[in-house]
């Protein structure tokens, strides 16, 4: 019955809008280099770019405003001594940004004051690191910032490490150690745990000040990469990787109890390329682009499942992408997400998602609170065990150009106590049986098929007129919840006991004709259970609705017992041609019986007035 309904989401019509080539960044030299990372990030203010440099390794830092076609020669943040693997903005500030290196150095940076790509000078000055962290034997594949605590950097290496770092004091504090090179790499919202997928097909989930996994488990069993992310404020997680045949494959973790994904993966094609997934807990949804191909689709999350939305499809292909922080989106044009994925290595698209309203005012239902510049918690605090969600902040206040605002607790999105529990046990044994189960054995006598046929079409008309009723009383207020389905009413008792009687008592032998049933309908007095009462204007409408569902099942009753007589009418009539059979073969070979010619005629004679 579920099926013939249409899920609700406020996002089930959000829709992908690129962007003409004069308003990307064109002109770029984008890294080559073969490590699965995704090239670029991005926040409100700058986009850094895996840059193609010869002689060392450098990334770009392009100012979000400064689009179209870039100089030749732009400054370059340079340092490294071989190629730029990966970069992150801090959550927290948006000119600091780190960076990993096939050197195996982690470098720190901070954009300069009124940064710009468009200078005089002939050759413009390439910016220098502030910070230098070493310690990784190996080429560093990954770094992550820390989305609760300040200043904490994650960095993942070919030496089978991931290091914590302190970034303020320069040095490593904490070592998680693997067996394998780790491919990716996600925080909790709050900062305490850390997800991990490796090159040894295994999912750990790391406690990350106890420096040991909490879990670790199989992940995909495919030979290709694989790629997680923790979901926000839930306990859940999302990976995808590929099977042992080389389908893609989309996975749901309960991180509390990551034994196997929630419900076995979900395939998703047989494209050869990694899916990049990233995770929105503002409109809680999943986007997964794919490396290699042009295409994003995105699911929202509901009742621990994915349910597909909708794809961006773009002829161009990505090799990287990036999302935009909540609170640096176009809120005027319902935008509720914005990334930037490289095209061609020469040149980076935005594509905005939308919501198609026209609304001149702020769409409070469709942007909840989001994570401001303020962490939850302090480098030494988190180091010494505390942990905290950073502060939420309304866009309502951004909608103006205004100062971001902290929001109250109670106005925060789910947090990770109330998570989003498994599939609930509603749709599967609580669901109240229908109100008249001995239609069954009556379908099962197999009728002729036009009666058949008008049994179920006008059965299930009047099943689809009382769910609409139901579901539409019990929209309009919630004192109906309470009231409990009728099941059984003497009213239709007595009614069924009337009809089918006659057929019931019946002799076989010998056989009259059969009158027709001539019932009618008779509307059931008001059921005299009293109903809960929340308010004296919902009085008029529960009554109503009661009478309703009472008409309707008198109606089904009667139905029902028709159906039967009919079908016992049935059963006659192959009796009586049956007989007529068997006689007719006897007198074929004694034509002069009169008595069995005169049985013959009266037998045809009822079996005519059994058809009429």
């Amino acid at each position: 019955m579920a099926g013939r309904f249409v899920r609700a989401s406020k996002y089930r019509h959000v829709f992908g809008r690129g962007t003409k080539k004069e308003q990307c960044y064109d002109n770029l030299r984008i890294s080559r280099n073969a490590w699965d990372t995704n090239l670029i990030k991005a926040n409100p203010e700058y986009l850094s770019v895996n840059w193609e440099a010869s002689g060392g390794g450098a990334f770009a830092v392009i100012p979000i405003n400064e689009k179209g076609r870039l100089p030749e020669q732009i400054p370059l943040f340079r340092g490294h001594t071989a190629a730029v693997l990966d970069t992150d903005w801090s959550p927290f500030n948006d000119s600091l940004i780190s960076s990993a290196s096939d050197d195996g150095k982690v470098f720190i940076w901070k954009v300069p004051d009124n940064f710009t790509l468009y200078t005089d000078a002939e050759e413009p000055a390439d910016v220098s690191p502030v910070a230098r962290l070493t310690g990784h034997m190996r080429k560093v594949g990954h770094v992550l910032f820390n989305p609760a605590a300040e200043n904490i950097l994650a960095s993942a290496s070919g030496d089978y490490t991931v290091k914590i770092w302190d970034v303020e004091a320069g040095a490593a504090r904490l070592n998680l150690r693997h067996s394998d090179i780790v491919q990716s790499l996600s925080w909790s919202a709050d900062g305490s745990m850390l997800v991990t997928t490796s090159r040894d097909k295994k999912l750990r989930l790391w406690d990350v000040r106890q420096e040991k996994p909490a879990h670790e488990l199989p992940g995909h069993p495919g030979a290709k990469n694989s790629r997680a992310v923790w979901m926000g404020e839930h306990d859940r997680i999302a990976t995808t990787g590929f099977s042992r045949m080389s389908d893609r494959q989309l996975g749901l973790w309960d991180a509390r109890a990551p034994k196997e994904p929630i419900g076995g993966f979900q395939i998703l094609d047989s494209i050869s390329g990694v899916c990049m997934p990233f995770w929105d807990d503002g409109t809680q949804c999943l986007y997964l682009a794919g490396k290699g191909d042009g295409n994003i689709r995105y699911y929202e999350y509901e009742n621990d499942k994915f349910e597909y939305l909708s794809e961006y499809k773009s002829g161009d292909p990505q090799r990287g992408i990036a999302f935009l922080p909540k609170r640096g989106i176009n809120l005027h044009d319902n935008e509720v997400l914005r990334c930037f994925k490289t095209v061609n290595d020469s040149y980076v698209e935005p594509v905005s998602f939308i919501v198609p309203r026209r609304s001149e005012m702020f769409q409070s239902d469709i942007y909840p609170p989001t994570n401001g510049l303020k962490p939850g918690t302090t480098t030494s605090e988190w180091f010494a065990g505390k942990t905290a969600l950073p502060p939420k902040i309304s866009l309502e206040s951004l909608y103006d150009g205004g100062a971001p605002e902290e929001v109250s607790s109670d106005q925060k999105a789910p947090s990770a106590s109330t998570p989003l529990q498994s599939p609930p046990p509603t749709k599967t044994h609580t669901e109240p049986p229908k109100p008249a189960p001995a239609a069954a054995p009556v379908a099962s006598r197999a009728p002729p098929p036009t009666v058949n046929q008008n049994k179920e079409s006008i059965s299930t008309m009047a099943d689809r007129y009382a769910d609409k009723e139901e579901e539409e009383s019990e929209d309009e207020t919630s004192s109906f919840e309470e009231v409990p389905k009728p099941a059984e009413r003497p009213t239709i008792t007595r009614i069924e006991e009337k009809t089918r009687s006659p057929t019931i008592t019946k002799e076989p032998e010998p056989p009259k004709r059969t009158p027709a049933p001539t019932a009618t309908p008779a509307k059931a007095p008001p059921s005299s259970e009293p109903t809960p009462i929340t308010s004296g204007a919902t009085v008029p409408a529960a009554s109503a609705v009661s009478g309703i569902k009472d008409y309707l099942m008198d109606i089904k009753s009667m139905l029902e017992s028709q159906n039967k007589i009919m079908s016992d009418q049935s059963d006659q009539i192959a009796l009586l041609m049956r007989e007529v059979s068997r006689l007719k073969a006897q007198v074929g070979s004694q034509s002069s019986d009169r008595e069995k010619d005169e049985r013959i005629r009266e037998l045809e004679l009822e079996l005519e007035e059994a058809r009429s």
